[in-house]
């Protein structure tokens, strides 16, 4: 059989353009966090966005090391289109990222597997291990956004402006930096997985 007329071929086909554009939808969501003076929360959400575009490589990669010439695929598959406020593209992300981890990743990486993939099936597995994570992060940025909780905390943590480095422990970052005069949407965020990283 031919690599063309495998379920894998496809799936890589799918993956790369839903992976292309969660990453495009991503970068819009940091433009409206950015207009709305939420600076590291549009950091955060560009370092997803380039996660998703490094995805859509991976699965570039693949598709092309194996097909012949590639001119054009024809696709028919369903795809996220979610717009709206801050709050919404923060909640439609967390739900993407799910169904990725959950069900698409895992049924393309059993297909794979079947049709003699094991290097593609792992590839899916990776990715809907970093999917998982993803949905963690919107979740929690999703939440702390509607509840006004971005920066704030009932126990007291470290604040730390992203701009000068000025450093305050409490349970709510100032309004306005002492030191450099930056607006609150310059503190950086403490993600649900920091201590992980020790």
């Amino acid at each position: 059989m031919q690599f063309e007329d495998t379920k894998t071929y496809l799936n890589l086909a799918r993956s790369f353009a839903g992976e292309a554009q969660a990453g495009m939808r991503y970068q819009l969501a940091a433009r409206l966090a950015t207009q709305q003076g939420y600076v590291t929360l549009a950091d955060t959400i560009r370092t997803l966005a380039k996660n998703e575009t490094v995805h859509a490589r991976r699965f570039f990669e693949e598709l092309s090391k194996r097909g012949q010439k590639l001119d054009n695929i024809d696709l028919d598959a369903g795809y996220p289109f979610h717009g709206g406020s801050l709050e919404e593209c923060l909640r439609y992300a967390a739900q993407d990222e799910r169904a990725e981890h959950t069900k698409i990743y895992p049924d393309f990486a059993a297909e794979a597997e079947a049709e003699g993939f094991s290097d593609v099936a792992a590839l899916y597995r990776l990715v809907a291990n970093v999917e998982k994570r993803h949905e963690m992060i919107f979740n929690y940025l999703y939440e702390a956004y509607k509840s006004g909780t971005l920066f704030s905390n009932e126990s007291p943590m470290l604040y730390i402006c992203s701009e000068c480095g000025y450093m305050h422990t409490g349970t709510k970052a100032w309004d306005v930096c002492p030191l450099c005069k930056s607006s609150q949407g310059y503190v950086e965020l403490h993600l649900p997985f920091e201590k992980e990283r020790i």
